[in-house]
């Protein structure tokens, strides 16, 4: 099983040193979404570092660009529910109507300010009603280049005497190429000055297109991630380049298999690895965990989050959907799956639950 799965990673094979890198790693290793964002507002200084200290294993950014071509940390270009924006009138000329990824947004993007004035806005809380105790935050930080959070990483690396574990998404990945703003060769750039782009370098990408990995793979030896939504869903360069498999057929063995050529894991949201019933319930386990590990792949499902809206209905304690519910068992039954790490916007009840389960 699980242990299998490690070696066969490891030989090198199909691993690319991916699997010399995950012996530094615990199983199943916590990866904090975002930063520690049940606790503070999302992809910012604060909430990376409190995942640290709180001792998450990796730490999650996700990268948009800048008009002027920097990489910052942002969930989405459009930045109208993560910052000030919108109460900065010199900005509201900004203000725009953008068609990502087939879906029609209006509000503020990263794409028409420069570093130096995104650097004027303040980073809030996403769901401040689901989270209003994070409110109390919104303000404190600026939106981090990525740039400053390798100096970061580098920084709080030498502190602690062994190196900070990072977990790296190319958001939109087409859509920004054709903007003229490519993500991928700007990041290769930096992770090899910031000495992140060798196969055994504590640093995972990924992104929800594969293609972007697969030229990932021809810049840089960093282990590589393929994230996998819901089955019916499709890929955003699938659907531009005419390729008609969705996420159902990425996760048989044959897709798997294409997968394992150009990447060393997935990251499939948790219902591919146990659905949920009608009525909300987790059901049994898919053959998932298993068939990746089969073919070398790593498995690191998304997300894990404490609160009753977001668990399954057997695991929600209570009628306030805002309430923590039982995020133990819950996480409990996803470990059981072999899975070897998962996203978790609260990194210390998973690392709780992680430590159970080793020692169970």
């Amino acid at each position: 099983g699980e242990r299998g799965a490690a070696a066969a990673a490891a030989d090198g094979g199909r691993g690319s040193g991916a699997g010399r890198g995950r012996t530094t790693l615990p199983t199943p290793a916590v990866i904090a979404h975002r930063g520690a964002s049940g606790y503070r507002p999302e992809h910012t200084l604060g909430a990376y570092q409190l995942a640290l200290d709180m001792g998450a294993d990796v730490i999650e950014q996700d990268l948009v660009p800048t008009r002027d071509g920097h990489l910052v940390c942002r969930h989405e270009n459009d930045i109208t529910g993560t910052t000030d924006v919108a109460d900065h009138p010199e900005f509201a000329d900004r203000k725009a109507t953008r068609t990502v990824d087939g879906t029609e947004i209006t509000g503020w993007f990263t794409e028409d300010f420069t570093l130096a004035e995104l650097k004027t806005l303040r980073a809030t809380e996403r769901i401040p009603g689901t989270r209003p105790d994070n409110t109390l935050y919104d303000g404190r930080w600026t939106v981090p280049s990525f740039e400053e959070v390798l100096r970061w990483a580098e920084r709080e690396g030498r502190r602690r005497g062994r190196p900070v574990w990072l977990h790296i998404e190319t958001k939109h990945p087409s859509y920004f190429r054709g903007l003229g703003l490519g993500l991928e060769e700007r990041l290769a750039k930096l992770l090899r000055r910031y000495g992140r782009d060798r196969a055994n370098s504590p640093t995972f990408l990924q992104s929800f297109e594969p293609s972007s990995m697969e030229r990932m793979s021809r810049l840089v030896r960093t282990p590589r991630v393929v994230l996998l939504s819901s089955a019916s869903s499709r890929p955003w360069d699938f659907t531009e380049a005419g390729d008609p498999r969705t996420v159902a057929d990425l996760v048989t063995p044959r897709g798997l298999e294409w997968i394992s050529g150009f990447a060393q894991g997935i990251g499939p949201t948790l219902d591919l690895v146990v659905p949920r019933r009608a009525d909300g319930r987790l059901g049994e386990p898919t053959t998932l965990v298993r068939d990746a590990h089969a073919r070398g792949l790593l498995i690191h499902p998304y997300t894990m989050r404490n609160e009753n809206r977001f668990l399954p209905a057997d695991f929600r304690r209570g009628t306030d959907p805002d309430a923590y519910g039982d995020a133990f068992g819950a996480l409990r039954a996803y470990f059981a799956t072999g899975i070897d790490g998962i996203f978790a916007d609260q990194p210390d009840t998973a690392l709780l639950a992680a430590e159970d389960f080793r020692r169970s």
